[in-house]
């Protein structure tokens, strides 16, 4: 890896039923996850991601770039935009990007990341350092 080098983008489809099993395994319940009513209540377009499934899914990215999760020293983000997620068969997308932002002395690799839906930014300073393989 060096500075400048580009990963292929990855795609991932996001529907009420992967909220739904979210939910269930991380325990978040919070409505805004799965009730509109709620949703909007709050000010929200609709139901959204749990911004914790929208970074493990760009995490998952980087771990298929890198060969693996144990090549993940650390991934930090902030939640810039809700994923809204439609009630339909269809669901949302979240496309992840990533590019070699520079090689620390430690022989760490920073890894800037870029996850989108719909052309809007939904992470923001993302980041991962990994062990350069």
């Amino acid at each position: 890896m060096q500075p400048g080098t580009e990963f292929p983008a990855q795609t991932f489809r996001i529907t009420r039923a992967d909220l739904v099993r979210y939910a269930g395994a991380s325990g978040d319940f919070n409505p805004i996850h799965w009730n509109d009513r709620q949703a909007t209540g709050v000010g929200l377009p609709g139901v959204i991601a749990h911004g914790m499934l929208t970074m493990g899914l760009a995490g998952q990215a980087v771990a298929c770039w890198v060969g693996g999760t144990a090549s993940i020293v650390e991934f930090s983000t902030r939640f810039a935009n809700p994923v809204v997620v439609p009630d339909d068969d269809e669901g949302t997308e979240i496309v992840v990007t990533g590019v070699v932002k520079k090689i620390l002395e430690d022989g760490l690799v920073q890894i800037d990341v870029a996850a989108t839906c719909h052309g809007e930014k939904a992470l923001g300073a993302a980041k991962a350092l990994v062990r350069n393989q």
